[in-house]
Order: structure tokens, then C-alpha cells, then sequence
């Protein structure tokens, strides 16, 4: 019952972003009183589509959308959980390095 209602609050969530054509960042909770907090980025892409990413701070997982405002399609994109990947200390990096400087400021 509680999946429904989340699921039934994030599509008319999508179908509000897909009509507003706002962009930005929005956190807003779903259901009251649950704790179930969402934050919502929406972008538009041009050629009538838009996209929402929808995060979920407590689980650290995040989804993202693409609507089609013409036909009003919406489509799931990718899904992640990015418990994992806050937890590496670097990533991508340019030197210096995260433990460079560590290293350089235990030394002194």
C-alpha cells in the first residue's frame, strides 16, 4: 500500500515537472508524517524533452527520466544506488591526489 502511494505521488510528481517545464532543484516530502524525503532535478533538453533525476537521500539511490512533452512518453533512463561510490576516497582525480596531501600534511 505504502509503494503505491509513493509510486502514485512520484508520477503525478513527473507529470507536474513535465508541465511546468521548471528547472532546478526541489525537495519536497511525499508523504507526510513517512519521512520519505525526495529531491527532484529537472532539465530541459530541448527538442520538447525534459529530464528528472529523482534522488533518494536515505536508500542513496537516484533514478533518471526522460519525458517527451510532446507525447507525454516517460521513460527510466538508469537507476543507481551511489551508497558505494561516495565511500572511494578519489575518483577521477587530478594530482594532487587526495592522499598526496595527506601525506604531504602529516609530514610537517
Amino acid at each position: 500500500m505504502k509503494a503505491a502511494v509513493i509510486g502514485a505521488l512520484l508520477g503525478a510528481g513527473l507529470v507536474i515537472a513535465m508541465t511546468t517545464g521548471a528547472s532546478g532543484v526541489h525537495a519536497t516530502p511525499l508523504v507526510p508524517g513517512v519521512g520519505t524525503d525526495l529531491i527532484t532535478l529537472s532539465t530541459a533538453l530541448g527538442d520538447h524533452r525534459q529530464q528528472l533525476t529523482v534522488i533518494d537521500p536515505k536508500l542513496r539511490v537516484m533514478g533518471v527520466y526522460q519525458i517527451d512533452g510532446t507525447t507525454g512518453e516517460i521513460a527510466l533512463k538508469s537507476v543507481r544506488n551511489f551508497s558505494w561510490d561516495l565511500q572511494m576516497t578519489e575518483f577521477n582525480a587530478a594530482s594532487p591526489l587526495p592522499r598526496e596531501i595527506r601525506s604531504l600534511l602529516e609530514q610537517r
